[in-house]
């Protein structure tokens, strides 16, 4: 696997690396982060000036390459991360790229890439977190539309979303993979409830969503009827590839500075900490190699990342929480207890990382069976 840039896609790196530095000294402060609708002001508007310079289609409507220099590059110049636009930009957008009609695309993706809209993730139900297929959220067909009934929970972003890429079952007596939709739900439909989700970090960045006979356009469903599943695979597939590509440059990063911040207190005298940071320092330059290697292997396979997606998520969840452990012990008690740290909500964001996105025993189940060739459990 050739892992290795073209002079083409160093000098669009080169071009990127000097709008970055005239554009970030003029945007606004950052909002508080419990401000939620500033939240959303503040994300929209850095996406339409993405867009305006031309930069704002590169999470879909470029080479994989091309995407990966662009995460890299914004997240080593301290850009502004996809925040509430993360829905739209890597999963739901990317989908409807990759499955979506032409009118669908040329309906739903202008606005993404224009900061005009904010999408959020209906997947996880009660009773259907880490078993997606078990779902029971009901779609009725009525005419030109489904009338949805259910629940969903762990709902990103809701309370601030303008559509939502939602799971249900349209087909309740087939096999449970079988029997799945893929729909584009608008946020201000009658019958929507939203009750956000307050995190141990703060924020409510999640919701729980409560559907009472929604009607959604059937032109709103993104593939075929029952074939949601393998939709929802294309999805989680970018979920898994590319979308934590800033978070391993931010981690290296974090990394970098616990290495200062221990030179400076003295706790790199101690060879335990010294080879526990020297371990993940290796971690993190070899998820960033694989992250290489398998947007490479997305290339090849017409952009859509596979399930080498899935080795990254399972090793880089763990790493990350051992990055921040490992902060823990270079900050000593009084920094592990200011909860005002930047690292502190890293922190505890990160506990949450071997369970979103597909839990770590999934992200097993999906590499014994499709890269190992192991037979399924019963």
């Amino acid at each position: 696997m050739d892992l290795t840039y073209t002079p083409e896609e160093e000098a669009f790196r080169a071009r990127l690396r000097e709008w970055l530095a005239k554009a970030l000294p003029e945007l606004p402060a950052r909002p508080d982060p419990l401000d939620w609708p500033g939240r959303r002001a503040y994300d929209l508007g850095w996406q339409r000036r993405l867009y305006d310079a031309g930069y704002g289609s590169l999470h879909w409507d470029a080479s994989p390459t091309r995407r990966l220099i662009f995460l890299e590059e914004t997240e080593l110049a301290g850009a502004p991360y996809v925040g509430a636009n993360f829905v739209g930009l890597l999963h739901a957008g990317p989908t409807i790229a990759a499955e979506g009609t032409d009118e669908q695309r040329a309906r739903w993706l202008p606005p993404i890439l224009k900061g005009e809209a904010v999408w959020c993730q209906g997947f996880s139900e009660p009773d259907a977190g880490s078993d997606l297929a078990s779902l029971r959220t009901r779609a009725v067909r009525d005419g030109d539309h489904y009338v949805i009934t259910g629940q969903k929970t762990w709902t990103s972003h809701a309370e601030i979303a303008d559509w939502c890429e939602l799971l249900v079952r349209t087909d309740p007596a087939a096999p449970r993979h079988r029997g799945i939709s893929w729909l584009a739900m608008p946020m201000d439909a009658p019958g929507i409830t939203v009750r956000p989700l307050r995190t141990l970090a703060g924020p409510a960045e999640f919701a729980e969503v409560f559907l009472d006979e929604v009607r959604v356009p059937v032109a709103n469903r993104v593939g075929a009827e029952h074939d949601g599943w393998r939709v929802t695979m294309v999805t989680l597939s970018f979920e898994r590839g590319t979308a934590f590509v800033g978070e391993v440059v931010a981690c290296r990063r974090m990394l970098g500075r616990l290495a200062r911040t221990a030179r400076a207190n003295g706790r790199w005298d101690d060879p335990v900490l010294r080879r526990r940071l020297g371990r993940l320092n290796a971690e993190f330059t070899a998820l960033w190699r694989l992250i290489q290697w398998n947007v490479g292997a997305a290339r090849a396979a017409g952009g859509v990342p596979g399930a080498g997606g899935s080795v990254f998520k399972l090793r880089y969840s763990q790493a990350r929480q051992e990055l921040y452990d490992a902060a823990a012990e270079v900050l000593g008690a009084p920094g592990a207890l200011d909860a005002d740290q930047e690292w502190t909500a890293a922190r505890l964001s990160s506990l949450s990382y071997t369970i979103a996105a597909g839990t770590s025993q999934i992200q097993r189940n999906i590499i014994a069976e499709r890269i190992l060739g192991l037979p399924k459990g019963r």
